[in-house]
């Protein structure tokens, strides 16, 4: 178990920390404020290699591995959750579907513009009526002849608006049968292929998040990963993955909040000593501090098994579940320990507070979390 970073993990830590000194912390309140997506942000991450990090470099990604992967987002979403948020779903949803389930054609065509920052990816399985359902999604797919017309709607869309490719996975059979759904891929412009309304969010304001939209869009059987059918089986996987990168975003926002709750408590003077020197709040940096770090090595236990190609379900979800709701809990006690200084924009505490939320919701929810880790240790 990985308790210590490696050269290579020290020097993306090294690295993120450099540029989002310059880069995204003196803008992230205005991004927060006004909802803009950065999207300049994500092209020179994407020099930086931080676009594709999991891609072999045969197809112009970093070529890393897991453990790499999980201290890059923790490290960004330590600076802005609303970027480790993007950055994350760019990877292991959209990126990460083409390069786990694509044929050699299509990896050569799409992963090297996605691995460089060129293309932002969005990846499409959220619908409004079916969100941890997603089994019985509406969006459905007809063939015509060597086509298929996609019609349907799909909400909660991380760059929804902005992206220049989507892999949107819509209905071929039966509802509810787990083998009757298909992944396509879908460049963008693309004639019946929109965008919908932009959320209004609590927190990670920054990472866009709309509806796409499909009005008899017709793609090419050529846009399909792997064989019809296997969408929804392909995307469970694709979860089990992107949900090791939740947890690193937890982590991330978790850690930003109790390093500046730390660095808070021991300037803040009250009844003549540091607020560190009154138990109720060094106890309170003790739990914060302990349950990182156990969020931290369940995080790394399940990096080290995809890294080693092993079944991932139980440890992804374990690692997700816990490290999203400690993110919960310390971003509440970082509040706290600010005070009212942390119910006011001027201080980071309350924003940590609002982008943690996301954590326990998006890529599954905690109940869901619950129902894959249960069914795993009573199978």
């Amino acid at each position: 178990m990985q308790v210590t970073l490696t050269e290579n993990q020290q020097f993306i830590a090294q690295m993120i920390q450099e540029f989002g000194a310059k880069n995204i912390k003196p803008f992230l309140m205005n991004w927060d404020e006004s909802q803009e997506f950065p999207v300049e942000v994500f092209k020179k991450l994407g020099e930086l290699g931080l676009m594709g990090v999991l891609v072999p470099e045969a197809y112009g990604g970093s070529g890393f591995g897991y453990k790499e992967y999980v201290t890059a987002i923790s490290e960004i979403s330590k600076i802005d959750g609303s970027i480790g948020l993007s950055v994350a779903a760019h990877n292991s949803l959209c990126t990460g579907h083409i390069l786990q389930f694509g044929n050699e054609e299509q990896k050569q065509k799409w992963l090297p513009k996605l691995a460089s920052g060129e293309w932002i990816g969005a990846w499409g399985l959220t619908e409004p009526n079916t969100g941890s359902d997603a089994g019985n999604m509406r969006t459905v797919a007809v063939q015509d002849g060597d086509y298929y017309i996609l019609n349907g709607t799909k909400n909660f869309i991380t760059h929804g608006k902005s992206s220049n490719i989507a892999v949107v996975i819509a209905r071929t059979g039966a509802a509810g049968d787990s083998h009757g759904m298909t992944a396509f891929v879908i460049p963008k412009p693309h004639e019946g292929f929109t965008h919908g309304r932009k959320e209004n969010k609590l927190g990670m304001r920054a990472s866009e998040t709309t509806e796409l939209i499909l009005t008899d869009c017709r793609v090419h059987k050529d846009t399909i990963l792997g064989q019809v059918g296997d969408g929804f089986i392909q995307s469970m996987k694709v979860l089990d993955g992107g949900r090791i990168s939740i947890a690193a975003l937890s982590l991330g926002i978790a850690q930003g909040a109790y390093e500046a709750a730390f660095n808070y408590a021991q300037e803040r003077q009250q009844f003549n000593q540091p607020l560190t020197g009154f138990q109720a709040i060094s106890f309170k940096l003790a739990d914060m501090a302990t349950q990182i770090s156990a969020a931290s090595l369940l995080m790394y236990r399940a990096a080290d098994l995809k890294d080693r190609g092993e079944n991932v379900t139980k440890e992804s979800a374990m690692a997700k579940y816990y490290a999203s709701e400690i993110c919960v809990q310390i971003a509440n006690e970082a509040v706290q320990i600010f005070g009212g200084y942390g119910f006011t924009k001027d201080y980071p505490a309350e924003k940590y507070y609002r982008d943690a939320k996301l954590c326990t919701i998006g890529e599954g929810t905690s109940e869901i979390q619950k129902l894959v880790i249960s069914r795993e240790v009573l199978r």
